[in-house]
């Protein structure tokens, strides 16, 4: 099938180094707000990428649960693909793709394990359902059937019945501390405007990027 055609022109806005906030945090906040507001579908969906002892890279969607001084925190199962690589290899890169504003983030940076008291504190905020989940299934593990699944979801509903879920031990939570967040705008013709934040020991060093 021939797609080589198939393109896109953005047009709706452009991004000059004067309007961008001295911290990548600050500039980051003020996009996401932006994002909301525009009705992005899961505007803190993002992109995670990570890569195992070999530097195999693996990548996959998951959703941003908080941002800030402490970095940017998202939480999985601890003994999924994506949990063991960050704990053996503790870097990552997280994509957002914000197409209603033709807009995206990318984030480069050190992953440290969120403690447990905070994981916990995020876990009850979960939907009843979704507690549950995190039980019933074992991320990553191979599945006789669905039927496997939804019967593991019933016992554990089951045995929870009336009472408070406790946090399994393989759930947890990871923060990216970033080294470097470039923020990129589409513009007509592929001319995209692109910055990026990178850290150095005076603070926050910006500099413009070819499209």
């Amino acid at each position: 099938m021939d797609i080589s055609s198939l393109r896109q022109e953005y047009t709706l806005k452009n991004l000059r180094k004067q309007d961008l906030k001295n911290s990548p945090l600050q500039q980051f906040d003020i996009w996401f707000q932006e994002a909301k507001m525009a009705q992005v579908l899961e505007p803190n969906a993002m992109a995670l990428a990570t890569t195992d002892e070999q530097g195999q890279p693996s990548n996959r969607m998951v959703l941003l649960k908080g941002y800030g001084d402490e970095g940017f925190k998202f939480f999985t199962h601890l003994t999924s693909t994506k949990g063991l690589q960050l704990i053996q290899k503790p870097y990552a890169s997280a994509l957002f793709w914000w197409k209603e504003l033709e807009r995206q983030v990318r984030i480069d940076g050190a992953v440290t394990q969120i403690n447990n008291r905070e994981a916990e504190q995020y876990f009850r905020t979960r939907p009843r359902l979704s507690q549950i989940a995190a039980w019933a299934s074992r991320q990553d593990d191979p599945l006789a059937s669905r039927q496997d699944l939804e019967d593991a979801f019933d016992h554990y509903e089951l045995l929870f019945k009336d009472t408070e879920i406790p946090m399994p031990t393989w759930w947890g939570g990871f923060s990216i501390s970033p080294i470097k967040v470039e923020f990129w705008q589409g513009r007509r013709g592929r001319l995209h405007d692109r910055f990026v934040y990178s850290l150095c020991e005076s603070g926050w060093k910006i500099e413009r990027l070819s499209p």
